[in-house]
């Protein structure tokens, strides 16, 4: 079994959700009391979190690129930037790593192919709904990605970062998120990508008319499969 890295804390409250993924998915697949061999490089939130809205990413990539070269130093075999909006700086870690570093957007985009669909809404921080860097990703894969209007943008851009990174689980803001993936499903979307990890702490398929594709899940489980290739 290859050994896991996930470069994490971004934030930590999405990352318990690829520890718990990534085991679930060995034991399934082995059986008895087995887990993964993993590693977590956890970054203080708020450092890193400030250092994009000063707009300075590339202090941002050197950061993550040092955790990343910091657990294959330990005896990673596999990395994992944990987040959607930190892809940003997947390309950085990867030129620092001598080790495969898996893009969340291409977990996404497999499953996405994999289904048939051709057309799926997104939903993240405004950096994950506005820059081209996750998006021309996703079409790599061979499908259309539409956002929501500006006002539901910035809503759900405030709602990840004021509550859901903090723990906050809002009814209203869970509400908020339902009108707005169906008003995706109305234009068409045939499915939604919770583009931001902590996302899928507030909302399930259980509240929505149309699927959605949990990324961390999505990213955790092409780790596991990964990690139990020889």
């Amino acid at each position: 079994m290859r050994t896991i890295g996930l470069i994490g804390g971004l934030s930590w409250e999405s990352t318990v959700i690829y520890y718990q993924i990534i085991n679930q998915r060995v034991r399934e697949r082995l059986g008895g009391s087995h887990s993964a061999n993993s590693l977590i490089w956890s970054v203080d939130y708020t450092t890193v979190e400030d250092l994009i809205f000063a707009g300075r990413w590339g202090e941002v990539g050197e950061l993550l690129a040092g955790a990343g070269a910091r657990l294959e130093a330990m005896g990673a075999e596999l990395l994992l930037v944990c987040s959607n909006t930190f892809s940003r700086v997947n390309d950085e870690v990867e030129r620092a790593a001598s080790v495969p570093v898996l893009h969340i957007a291409d977990a996404v985009g497999a499953e996405v192919s994999a289904r048939g669909m051709r057309k799926v809404g997104l939903l993240g921080t405004r950096f994950t709904m506005e820059e081209s860097f996750y998006s021309d990703r996703l079409a790599g894969h061979g499908f259309e990605v539409v956002v929501p209007g500006r006002d539901e943008r910035e809503l759900v851009h405030r709602v990840i970062f004021d509550e859901l990174v903090r723990g906050v689980l809002s009814p209203s803001s869970r509400d908020a998120f339902v009108r707005t993936i169906a008003g995706l499903a109305a234009r068409g979307a045939e499915a939604v990508i919770l583009g931001c990890t902590e996302i899928e702490l507030l909302i399930t398929d259980k509240d929505t008319a149309i699927p959605l594709l949990p990324s961390a899940r999505l990213h955790a489980e092409a780790a596991a499969a990964f990690a139990l290739v020889r």
